[in-house]
């Protein structure tokens, strides 16, 4: 047997023991509380009472933000939001802190819900923006 064969049968063997048995993926996504449908994520979204208005008042209080606009994609099932935050902990922070900041401070409503789009600015990066739309 050639060489290179015997070692792409060694490396298949072992990528197959490595793989992810779809049970096993399921338990370790029931145990994190995500839901596996929508309609699973729409009952937790329900039972928990997840408007824009609370997440508003949860990133006041937890980030101090100044401006908070939460918009519910969804058509009113509360289970896609674009959310615009500005907060001063955002200074010196890249976007990807600035995500995981606010994933962090809502993470048990963002578990409950389908889709999340955070748009996050300092103050001084929204009034430049807001100055730059209205030029």
């Amino acid at each position: 047997m050639y060489p290179f064969l015997r070692l792409a049968r060694q490396r298949s063997a072992r990528l197959t023991n490595l793989r992810i048995q779809p049970s096993s993926y399921r338990a370790s996504a029931m145990s994190t509380g995500a839901a596996e449908t929508d309609t699973q994520a729409e009952n937790v979204a329900a039972a928990a009472n997840i408007t824009p208005s609370s997440m508003q008042n949860t990133l006041k209080e937890k980030l101090q933000a100044e401006y908070t606009s939460i918009e519910d994609l969804s058509g009113g099932c509360g289970q896609a939001f674009n959310a615009i935050i500005v907060s001063p902990q955002f200074e010196k922070k890249n976007t990807l802190a600035r995500h995981r900041l606010v994933n962090s401070a809502l993470k048990a409503e963002i578990a409950a819900i389908h889709a999340w789009t955070p748009k996050c600015f300092t103050p001084e990066e929204w009034q430049r923006k807001q100055s730059e739309a209205g030029a």
